[in-house]
């Protein structure tokens, strides 16, 4: 036999083998569906978690017929670093992501100072050569992956990440019988959904009646924007309700894995972009298939970098063990023994064009912060938050002086460089208790963990100006994003019937680089790009090859072949 007919048979028995392989362990491994139910900009204030200013059914449903978790938290009080730890289960400030917006200025931010990123650079994250976001891993598992349909994760993701990322993006569109991945992303509850311009919500709540946390003065202005993000969340709540009918009436909720979250804490002024419960508490329900734990509650400490391996395991795949995050469902789920172990960990940075700098550690029930900036106000300006009335009702407090004790922070125009919560006592954490005699174990052992975080993820946030950031650690040493090298392509005909296919080679000389390919009839390639894992087989009637080769933080590099030559 010629030596290029036995290597074809041979990459033929392999794909064989290693199909038989994958489907021998999904069938002793099930793979379940799974969806992601995630809102943004949105704090604990539902049913489940014992506020019951608005109605909300559809989260009661899920909460009954679920497991409610108390202690999850994102790792910044943004969106973008935020969403960042979410695809990749690293911490932002290990991966260079934790800056607001590190490749995309605010149109607010510039509209109101032309100058506001005139020293700031366009960069993207860079997580280590073994990270992968973590729906890749899904897809090479066999599963359906779309994002429906923001992402935001301070780099451009590579073309392997998703089936689909659009807003028509849906489990409906898999194969017949394939397992799923689906993210849906609710916009409603987003800060921007309680300025004056923005089309309200039906009114569920009359300002008059609106709980106000003790940290607000009680104005007209502050009133409307609390009722309106009470309005968004019973939005919120028939959306959830309609995704669970799609589900039953495809006679699938029965046989998939519900997460409901939210992307950070309230989009109101002391929430979103601070250090606090308000705006890192957010509300985690997990609704299993079989009824597992139905209507119970777990206390165990989890962080948006344990989000993506949780899936990962869900689904009957081991993460890695270097990743920040740790699993907290599915089959390996496991706990950390270090300093990770009941903890979560968050960090402020720049938000939009302006600097904070803050590192907090939560046990769940205590909260240690250390702020590195004290000369700011714990409100710093921002020209997107300001779009929302109540935000200069805030700032005059800072002329005035506070209305009540418990308004000191708002008043402040400066900040301690320590403090300490104890948010069973104190639930919206306002009394600082980082000199009470009776902490200062605690106190020193959660200092201990900050540090210990601190050090161990080399946190980015102290590399200043980014100038520096971006030339010594993300794209060094001239600050040029560099190009994923091009793909190596080979390609070897075999008789296939009665015709002509081909086993393609591909390959990247770095090793960090997610590989995509896709086939097509003519030069006109399209459709969804598959995940290279090995020498696949081209049919000869699809012999138009398009391949990108993608290291995350790098740009992407597009090649392609007509197999089989001219």
């Amino acid at each position: 036999m010629p030596r290029t007919r036995l290597i074809a048979v041979l990459g033929l028995a392999l794909a064989a083998l290693t199909a038989a392989s994958r489907a021998q362990a999904a069938d002793s491994h099930p793979q379940p569906n799974i969806v992601w139910l995630s809102v943004e900009d949105m704090s604990p204030w539902i049913g489940p978690y014992g506020d019951t200013t608005v109605p909300t059914p559809n989260l009661d449903r899920l909460a009954a017929e679920g497991v409610v978790y108390d202690n999850a938290f994102a790792t910044s009080p943004v969106c973008a670093p935020a969403r960042s730890s979410l695809i990749t289960g690293m911490f932002c400030t290990r991966i260079g992501t934790m800056q607001m917006r590190n490749n995309s200025p605010s149109s607010t931010a510039v509209e109101k100072n032309p100058e506001a990123y005139k020293d700031i650079p366009g960069y993207e994250g860079l997580p280590p050569a073994f990270v992968r976001c973590f729906p890749e891993h899904l897809r090479v598992a066999g599963y359906y992956c779309t994002n429906n349909s923001k992402k935001d994760y301070q780099f451009k993701e590579p073309v392997t990440v998703w089936d689909e990322s659009s807003r028509n993006a849906h489990w409906k569109n898999r194969a017949d019988g394939q397992p799923f991945f689906a993210v849906f992303n609710h916009t409603g509850t987003h800060e921007s959904q309680t300025f004056p311009d923005t089309k309200p919500s039906p009114q569920v709540l009359d300002p008059k009646d609106a709980p106000l946390p003790p940290f607000y003065p009680d104005t007209p202005a502050v009133r409307e924007a609390v009722a309106r993000t009470y309005d968004n969340i019973a939005r919120m709540d028939r959306w959830v309700g309609e995704q669970l009918a799609d589900l039953e009436e495809a006679g699938l909720l029965d046989h998939t894995i519900v997460i409901f979250f939210s992307d950070h804490g309230v989009g109101l002024p002391r929430g979103k972009r601070s250090c606090f419960d308000t705006g890192l508490r957010v509300p985690l329900i997990v609704r299993y298939p079989d009824g597992r734990d139905a209507g119970s509650r777990d206390e165990r400490v989890v962080s948006f970098v344990d989000f993506g391996p949780s899936v990962l395991s869900l689904a009957g795949l081991e993460p890695d063990s270097r990743l920040d995050g740790t699993p907290f469902l599915g089959e390996f789920a496991s706990e950390r023994s270090d300093y990770r172990q009941g903890h979560a960990y968050a960090n402020a940075d720049r938000f939009d064009a302006v600097y904070d700098r803050a590192r907090t550690v939560s046990d769940g029930r205590y909260r240690y912060t250390r702020n590195f900036l004290t000369d700011l106000p714990y409100l710093i300006r921002n020209a997107y938050r300001e779009r929302i009335p109540m935000t200069l009702d805030l700032y005059a407090l800072e002329e005035t002086g506070p209305k009540t004790p418990e308004q000191w922070q708002m008043a402040a125009k400066s900040r301690p460089a320590e403090e300490f919560y104890d948010a069973a006592a104190d639930p919206w954490e306002v009394t600082n208790l980082i000199d009470a005699p009776e902490h200062q174990e605690r106190i020193a052992a959660m200092r201990e963990h900050l540090e210990a975080w601190i050090e161990a993820t080399g946190d980015l946030g102290f590399v200043l100006p980014e100038t520096q950031l971006v030339r010594k650690h993300i794209w060094p040493t001239d600050g040029v994003q560099p190009t994923t090298p091009v793909a190596e392509i080979s390609d070897k005909a075999i008789q296939q019937g009665n015709g002509t296919a081909f086993i393609v080679t591909l390959s990247c000389s770095d090793p960090a680089a997610s590989i995509g390919y896709r086939l097509g009839s003519s030069k006109k390639v399209a459709g969804p790009w598959q995940v290279y894992t090995g020498p696949f087989t081209a049919p000869g009637d699809r012999r138009f090859l398009e391949v990108e080769t993608h290291r995350i933080g790098h740009k992407p590099a597009t090649t392609g072949a007509l197999l089989g030559g001219e």
